[in-house]
């Protein structure tokens, strides 16, 4: 059996508090492989690596890691392959998905290669006689990462780069049902010339992640996962006295006007809600046709849904893979199996998929609801999984209250061909990532990702100007230079004034 242990100091440290989790292969429903669950002993051993090596790399010079980070960019690419394999045995996704995922995460990296220009200061001369003031961004020390299993090397990836750059050493706890990319991600990253204890990895459960919560040594903490557990690691991080982004679930709505191409319309659902067995936070899950075209447009999805091939991750046919686990499968199930009592009536049921020679895979497919109920379950709920709810609406307005009314606001989309439409949507829309005819509006590296209501805990998003920022903590300095022909001006108890 393969076993997965922890990167500590630039090292492989095997697990030593004798508690391990298996490590299933979607595709199968094989445990051929078990993780390390860390201790709180093995958590302080993490964070004593990272604060050590905070002492030489939080004064190291920009030069320095950019140009370590230059290389790690191009170990990454000459390794995508392997990376995206990885992925697949663990995740399920298929491998063009995970290439796809690799790809946003080297979009990171990259920002992190140009972090120069946006650590550089300001500065104000005479701002008063013979004052200046001037103000740097400096690192915070330890951070740390917890990441979901649905994009194990993307998501890390918009966090460590970005910090490592600032200055920061880094803690990173993935999830423990997919751990092993985030490891050979660490082994690349110390062959580029990382330093020891810079990046470190600890694999565990809530033991891990609890005590990162409350180690007086982390400084901040990064995370994205479900609302539930985003709202408490913000909660107990900020009781710790951390500063936090906490980015949570969603149910991203998508609002078809009757001028839509419903053609492109149906595309886009159907890639959105389904792509990565809809194991993403930013996949659509909620239809909402204004109108007439609901019939038409519930036709075409239907179309398309029904020719979508589903099988192993590594199999270059497959377009969407299993869900990580049969418990997860089951869940995911059951809001199909419940739909109808519910209101809703079932278009398509994926549940009891099975793929011939692979039995024991953790199968669902494709699943449409439509007139889904607000109240239901399938609509509430985030379900991640590949279930699209249809909602019919009359009007505009109507729809865009309907979706200001979820408690979610991650992503949204807007599908339509008249401009002042769009213009409105985007400014009456309550969402952090708003896309035009774009279904999952992802932003490109250098803008931030994140959404707003019970989808982010936290004052800042992640990557971008934002993730420096959230890794960085401002500093403004004022210095008067007396002229040695000044004479001196004796002492002064009132308010400092600019004049």
């Amino acid at each position: 059996m393969k076993t997965v242990n922890h990167w500590i100091g630039g090292r492989t440290v095997e697990g030593a508090s004798g508690d391990w989790g298996p490590v299933t292969d979607p595709a199968t429903g094989a445990a051929d492989t078990r993780v390390a669950l860390a201790s709180v002993a093995e958590v302080d051993a993490a964070v004593a690596a990272a604060k050590d090596a905070f002492a030489t790399w939080g004064t190291s010079s920009l030069s320095t890691r950019t140009s370590i980070l230059f290389r790690y960019r191009a170990l990454l690419d000459a390794h995508r392959d392997e990376i995206a394999a990885l992925i697949t045995s663990e995740h399920g996704k298929v491998h063009s998905d995970a290439l796809g995922e690799v790809a946003r995460g080297l979009e990171i990296v990259e920002l992190a290669c140009g972090i120069t220009t946006q650590l550089k200061g300001e500065l104000s001369t005479q701002v008063s006689h013979r004052v200046d003031v001037s103000s740097i961004r400096q690192a915070l020390g330890v951070v740390a990462g917890i990441t979901p299993f649905n994009f194990p090397a993307m998501v890390p990836m918009w966090m460590f780069p970005i910090a490592i750059a600032c200055g920061n050493t880094f803690v990173l706890k993935p999830s423990e049902k997919d751990p092993s990319t985030s490891l050979r991600l660490a082994e690349l990253a110390t062959e580029a010339g990382l330093p020891d204890g810079v990046l470190n990895v600890v694999n565990g459960d809530k033991v891990a992640v609890d005590r990162l919560l409350e180690h007086p040594d982390v400084a901040a903490v990064s995370f994205v996962g479900s609302t539930p557990i985003a709202r408490h690691i913000y909660v107990t991080a900020t009781a710790n006295g951390k500063r936090v982004q906490a980015l949570g679930g969603a149910k991203n709505h998508m609002l078809v006007l009757p001028d839509a191409d419903l053609d492109a319309a149906a595309d886009a659902a159907v890639s959105a809600a389904y792509g990565s067995a809809g194991e993403r936070c930013m996949a659509i899950s909620a239809v909402v046709a204004v109108g007439s075209v609901g019939d038409a447009l519930v036709s075409k999805i239907v179309e398309r849904a029904q020719k979508i091939k589903i099988g192993p991750g590594n199999d270059p046919a497959s377009e969407m893979g299993p869900l990580i686990t049969a418990a997860h499968r089951d869940k995911v199930a059951s809001y199909v199996t419940g739909a109808a009592a519910q209101g809703s009536k079932v278009v398509l049921d994926g549940t009891g998929y099975t793929v011939e020679g692979h039995e024991n895979g953790h199968w669902i497919g494709l699943s449409l609801l439509d007139h889904v109920p607000t109240d239901s379950d399938a609509y509430r709920d985030e379900i991640f999984g590949p279930v699209l709810c249809v909602l019919r609406v009359d009007t505009y307005e109507e729809g865009v209250a309907l979706m200001n009314a979820s408690p979610f606001g991650n992503g949204t989309a807007i599908f339509t061909r008249d401009g002042g439409a769009a213009r409105r949507f985007q400014l009456e829309i309550e969402a952090g990532m708003v896309g035009v005819n774009v279904p999952i509006p992802v932003p490109v590296g250098y803008h931030s990702f994140g959404g707003w209501k019970d989808s982010l805990f936290g004052d800042h998003h992640i990557y971008g100007t934002d993730g420096i920022h959230f890794y960085t903590r401002g500093k403004v300095t004022t210095t008067r230079w007396p002229d040695p022909a000044d004479t001196p001006t004796g002492v002064d108890l009132g308010f400092p004034t600019s004049r």
